[in-house]
Parts: C-alpha cells; sequence; structure tokens
C-alpha cells in the first residue's frame, strides 16, 4: 500500500498521507510523493483545487518521522526532505491554486508547518496542534518559526514557538490558526461545503487573489498595490484577459450559473 494516496473528484485532488501506523509521520518516501502529486496538481489546468489529509483517525500528521532520522544519524538511509519542503508544501511560494488541510487528530511539528502553509484549514474537535521540537532540541525548521508570527502575532506565537505546549481545536479556531472546528464525525460534510465554495469561483480569479495576496505581504500597501496594477504578477494578467471574466459577466447579467473554463 502506498504512503500518499491520491484522488481525484471532479476540480479536486485529494492528497491523504497513509501511515496511520506512525501516525502519519514523514519519512524521506512520504516526502517525495507528496512533492510529486504536488507538482501534478500545479501542472494540471483540469485540477483546481487540492485537499491534504491523514489516514486513521488519530493524526493529519505528527511531522517528521523520528525513527528514520535516528536511523539516518546512525549510519542508515539518508533522511530527506524535497526542495518544495515538508511535505512538498512549505517551501512551495509559487503555488497559485489553492490548498485545503482537514484535521482529524494531532498536527504537531512538521504536519503543523504544513497545515500552517496552507491557505484553509478545517478541523474536527479533537484537533489538536503544536511545534515540539524544542523538547528534542530542534526549532521548527519547516517555516514555523516564520509563519506563526505573521498569522497569529509575536506573543502568541512565541508562546507556542518556545514552549512546544499543545493548543487544542476550540483554542486554534479563536486565535486564527484554523478556519473552521465542526464535530470529527462531521468532517466529510464540512469538507464538502467548503470544496463547494471554492469551485462556485473561477478558478483563475482565485489563483489571481492567491498570487496577489503573497506577492504583497512584505510590501507597504502602496507598493502592493503598485505591483498589482503594472501588470508584473502574471496570474492576476491572466484573469484579466480570460474568457471566464467575459463569462462571470454574462452569467450575471442572465442570472444564471457562470460555466468556468479555467481558461
Amino acid at each position: 500500500m502506498s504512503k500518499v494516496l491520491t484522488r481525484i473528484d471532479g476540480r479536486v485532488l485529494s492528497i491523504t498521507i497513509n501511515r496511520p501506523e506512525v501516525m502519519n509521520a514523514l519519512d524521506s518516501e512520504t516526502h517525495r510523493l507528496m512533492s510529486d502529486a504536488l507538482d501534478a496538481y500545479a501542472a494540471d489546468d483540469e485540477l483546481w483545487l487540492c485537499v491534504l489529509r491523514g489516514t486513521g483517525g488519530q493524526a493529519f500528521c505528527a511531522g517528521g518521522d523520528i525513527g528514520a532520522m535516528h536511523a539516518a544519524a546512525n549510519g542508515g538511509e539518508p533522511y530527506v526532505v524535497p526542495a518544495s519542503g515538508y511535505g512538498g508544501l512549505t517551501s512551495r511560494f509559487d503555488l497559485n491554486k489553492p490548498v485545503i488541510a482537514v484535521v482529524d487528530g494531532i498536527a504537531m511539528g512538521g504536519g503543523f508547518e504544513i497545515a500552517l502553509a496552507c491557505d484553509l484549514v478545517i478541523a474536527g474537535e479533537s484537533a489538536r496542534f503544536a511545534l515540539p521540537e524544542p523538547k528534542i532540541g530542534a526549532v521548527a525548521y519547516a517555516g514555523g518559526m516564520h509563519r506563526l508570527p505573521r498569522q497569529i502575532g509575536m506573543k502568541r506565537a512565541m508562546q507556542l514557538l518556545l514552549t512546544g505546549e499543545t493548543v487544542r481545536a476550540a483554542q486554534a479556531l479563536d486565535w486564527g490558526l484554523i478556519n473552521e472546528v465542526v464535530p470529527d464525525a462531521e468532517l466529510d460534510a464540512a469538507l464538502a461545503r467548503w470544496t463547494g465554495k471554492l469551485t462556485a469561483c473561477a478558478p483563475l480569479a482565485i489563483r489571481a487573489t492567491k498570487a496577489c495576496v503573497n506577492a504583497g505581504l512584505d510590501q507597504p500597501l502602496s507598493a502592493a498595490l503598485a505591483l498589482q496594477d503594472s501588470g508584473g504578477i502574471a496570474a492576476l494578467e491572466a484573469m484579466r484577459t480570460s474568457r471566464d471574466v467575459i463569462e462571470g459577466i454574462a452569467a450575471f447579467s442572465e442570472k444564471r450559473k457562470p460555466q468556468w473554463q479555467g481558461r
């Protein structure tokens, strides 16, 4: 059985970590398979949305496989993280398509960092989040030290980064770490609702929005607006000249549902 499962449902690609015996921890092969799946997602214009999950009901992802790291440190196979980062995502900065994390159980260390790198996160009530790396003499290498303060502010981020303490789903929602908490048994229904919301929107508009947001994050507002208007954001220019813009205006005028083509 593959360590990573993929499924396509219409415009949606699901990537599922399939190592429940180790709480979906990531060894070198799992990193590579996830990176390959995300490469395929990025390259396929027929896919508009990606969902990341874990199997087993106990964990989204427990982070790096400590056993594999220990073996590597003692002369075994090297522990390899791809250039695209943990799970093929945390260092992937050119993906304008949306990614949703569905957290069922724990998201620890690199698993939490993967969730932080997603655009949206929905979680079951039993979900828990932590960056416990300092407890084993390490740090949150996969973006956690940088994404966390940007997403929830310095004091709360430092609380998690310096203590390794665990945050439960309700608190994660309150802090703005995730978008929605539902009973564990309702995660699939919640995901269907969210995928419906996103796929109802024009895919090129979604990609343009994500590209503009990311391009402007480290800019003053005036500079971000100037960049947006300069023609320098390829995804935005693709949207402006797309058939979908014409279709969206026509559908609104004709009071019908638009038929997006992603072109």
